[in-house]
């Protein structure tokens, strides 16, 4: 995870007025024209014209990271962590979905390696399942249909869904698929940012180096279990070559749980538009994220850079120093505590000088350059194959929605871009919403079959 930043229209009022004359015979009226609407007018009927459907659009979010530390009986959502996402900053942003992930990094792929995937698995599972059902179930419940999630919406309380980032705790026992539906799993993606036994990664781009030259025969195998019991294969991590062999299998649509659009910025998390057209073309949707490093990867690096050096000077003159993530997991717990405090008394001075100092002249990824990627998908695929998540708690968050308490100033920039209510409802939830009930009615086929 990584630490993200927060940011947040001068206002010209024109009026003309014109007389107009009448006929010679010395009767005459005047007629004002009405004054054009100021800046300022213009700009709060945009924000409550954007007020009005944020709030009656299903918003959701389809990618957000946990920790289960945070899921305990004295240490949970129901408070205002340091998370991106938890209940209170749904509750201030209007986020009404999230879908919480069961992550799980890979190690080696062997038993070993499997079994403990496999624990760490169940454990996010567990965690989710106990927010929801013991910790706040007057405020949140786990959705496992589209129907849930309207159900759970027009009753008031936040909705939970779960995505399974990377099959690797899967293993080699294909019925740990069925178990993980079960469990409430309604999407899983079969890499992560290594090669796992049923895929090539993506990260192959990077050394050319390969493991099953797309999907290993499990994998072929993995796609028609997830058929069969209604989870939505995820194709955010895994190889072009493995993503565009799974389009060939597979029955039922298909979703990118969190990617954008390459041929904005070449990275290879990101789809080209091979892989975009044959998304519409499977029925699929694609939920653009908002990952700094994924939507301008120059302009993230740049601001980067620039707050770096002002933090490493803010360190330097109180003599700390700031670790790499390798140096901070080697801390034991009482030093990592003070590391902690110290790399928070450095934020707490960059604060004020960052805007002069850093953004300036380096500025953050913003809501606009993230609704750039939607502008683009949609052009391209369709507004029917596009959506939205964030990547929260896992390294996304860009200025103006860095976490769950600023979603609404996404719906503002659709707003203010010309989406209507329609299109901004099917972007927040619709589409992704179809292609569940898809994914779900091709499976009651099969097994039917």
């Amino acid at each position: 995870m990584t630490m993200q930043n927060l940011l947040k229209q001068s206002l010209f009022i024109f009026v003309a007025f014109a007389l107009v004359a009448c006929s010679d015979d010395s009767s005459q009226t005047t007629t004002q024209t009405p004054a054009p609407e100021s800046n300022a007018t213009s700009e709060d009927q945009l924000q409550e014209t954007a007020r009005g459907i944020h709030q009656r659009v299903i918003t959701m979010d389809t990618h957000d990271d946990i920790n289960t530390s945070n899921f305990t009986v004295s240490n949970n959502y129901t408070s205002d962590l340091d998370t991106q996402v938890n209940l209170p900053k749904m509750e201030q942003g209007g986020l009404d979905v999230a879908w919480f992930i069961v992550y799980t990094g890979q190690s080696t792929l062997d038993d070993a390696g499997y079994a403990t995937a496999y624990a760490n698995a169940i454990d996010k599972f567990d965690a989710i399942h106990r927010l929801a059902e013991e910790i706040a179930p007057d405020r949140i419940e786990i959705a496992y249909t589209s129907d849930d999630v309207r159900r759970i919406s027009a009753a008031g309380k936040k909705v939970a869904m779960i995505g399974i980032e990377n099959a690797y705790p899967v293993g080699m026992d294909m019925s740990n698929i069925k178990d993980f539906q079960e469990r409430g799993g309604r999407y899983m993606s079969l890499a992560h940012n290594r090669h796992s036994q049923f895929s090539d990664s993506h990260t192959g781009e990077a050394d050319g180096v390969w493991l099953h030259n797309g999907l290993s025969d499990m994998g072929r195998e993995a796609v028609a279990e997830m058929n069969k019991w209604g989870i939505m294969i995820d194709v955010s991590h895994p190889s072009k070559v493995a993503i565009m062999e799974m389009l060939d299998l597979t029955r039922a649509p298909l979703i990118a749980s969190h990617s954008s659009a390459r041929n904005m910025n070449d990275h290879s998390r990101n789809l080209d538009d091979e892989q975009l057209l044959r998304i519409k073309e499977n029925g699929g949707v694609v939920q653009t994220v908002a990952f700094g490093g994924y939507i301008n990867g120059a302009k993230a690096a740049a601001h980067r850079e620039a707050r770096s050096k002002l933090m490493n000077s803010i360190a330097e003159d109180l003599g700390y120093e700031i670790l790499g993530f390798p140096a901070i997991a080697a801390l034991d717990e009482s030093d990592r505590a003070v590391y902690t405090a110290h790399i928070a008394e450095i934020d707490a001075l960059a604060e004020p000088r960052m805007n002069v100092e850093v953004n300036a002249d380096a500025p953050a990824v913003n809501v606009s350059d993230f609704v750039n990627h939607i502008d683009y998908l949609v052009e391209l695929i369709g507004i029917e194959h596009v959506g939205i998540s964030s990547d929260f708690d896992g390294g996304g968050g860009i200025s103006g929605w860095n976490d769950a308490s600023e979603t609404f100033n996404v719906t503002l920039e659709l707003v203010r871009r010309g989406y209507d209510e329609k299109e901004i409802s099917m972007l927040w939830s619709g589409n992704l919403l179809r292609v569940l009930d898809d994914v779900q009615r091709v499976a009651a086929e099969i097994q039917a079959e």
